[in-house]
């Protein structure tokens, strides 16, 4: 990850050397920080790394005086503070975690994070995935298990708590927790140093898919659908249900799982112009990002704006009223 004193250096460089102003705007306004747009996205195996880079490669074709770049990162939260403390400019979020960040909840209790929406994009899929030959036949069969919740401080491993707390297990005692990047989660599947494992990510996300193809028939998905009614009372409408389809990963039938949106945030201080241009680029670029990953199909400028509690930049909500 890009460092804020390299950072720094670098925006001073890009001032001298971009062409100042964004698509659109105040072509004499300079650019801001300095041209460089950093993308907080999440683990190299995940949806959100490879739609940040396609992302990144649309901003820097496409937005004069800009030059974009995705960094790998732990996911929401980790993004969510850097782009509040301008260590970055967009960051990829799961919405309950955004919303927690909005309202000063949770992992940000009493602290309301300075963030926008410039979007409501796809929705994650919680995949719960054991072992089939470890004895777990029913989510409260993971007490005292091995499992991984994810990289600290992401999206994953607060739905996880979250989970295993609807679930009656406390998870900090009631399981043998690690909080491992997908990545390194993965790894330790196939060695079989883990029994379980939680990952929120978009259809198909690719560190599943090799886990799964790799090895059929060792590993498969838990139901979750009867945790939604204590998670719908504790947390309200965010969460909701949905089949992950069978041809996903080639499993025997559907599964039911927990869902939640994702949004793509910024700071509350970037400017309105750029905030526009940066929807504008999202949406008109979208078919490039089909090709880079099948779930930019299932942005939909007609729900995009619908990001509450999360505020809306007021860039992004002049595109949606505008028509775009």
């Amino acid at each position: 990850m890009t460092g804020r004193p390299l950072r720094l250096v670098a925006a001073v460089l890009s001032a001298a050397l971009l062409v100042t102003g964004c698509g659109g705007g105040d072509t004499d306004a300079p650019a801001w920080h300095g041209g460089r747009i950093f993308l907080a996205t999440g683990n190299t195996t995940g949806v959100y790394y490879q739609l940040g880079g396609g992302y990144a490669d649309l901003i820097s074709r496409h937005l004069p005086g800009y030059e974009a770049r995705a960094e790998p990162t732990g996911a929401s939260v980790e993004n969510i503070t850097r782009v509040a403390s301008s260590d970055m400019e967009i960051a990829f979020s799961l919405a309950d975690t955004a919303a927690d960040a909005a309202n000063g909840r949770g992992v940000f209790d009493r602290q309301p994070q300075p963030v926008r929406a410039l979007a409501r994009v796809y929705s994650n899929y919680t995949h719960v995935i054991v072992r089939a030959d470890g004895k777990i036949g029913s989510f409260a069969d993971l007490r005292g298990k091995r499992v991984s919740t994810g990289s600290p401080r992401s999206g994953t491993d607060i739905i996880a708590g979250r989970l295993l707390t609807a679930g009656g297990i406390d998870p900090n005692r009631g399981i043998q927790r690690f909080n491992l990047s997908l990545p390194e989660t993965v790894k330790r599947m196939r060695a079989n140093t883990l029994d379980a494992m939680f990952f929120s990510g978009g259809l198909p996300t690719p560190g599943i898919k090799d886990l799964l193809s790799a090895a059929p028939g060792k590993f498969r998905l838990l139901p979750l659908t009867e945790l939604i009614e204590p998670l719908g009372a504790r947390y309200g409408p965010v969460y909701t249900t949905a089949l992950l389809p069978k041809e996903t990963y080639g499993t025997p039938a559907p599964t039911p799982t927990i869902t939640v949106a994702n949004v793509i945030l910024v700071a509350a201080d970037m400017p309105e112009q750029l905030a526009y241009d940066l929807t504008r680029v999202l949406f008109t670029g979208q078919g490039e990002l089909v090709k880079v990953h099948p779930e930019a199909a299932n942005f939909s400028r007609a729900s995009a704006s619908l990001t509450e509690p999360i505020p809306l930049h007021p860039g992004a909500q002049r595109f949606y009223r505008s028509g775009g």
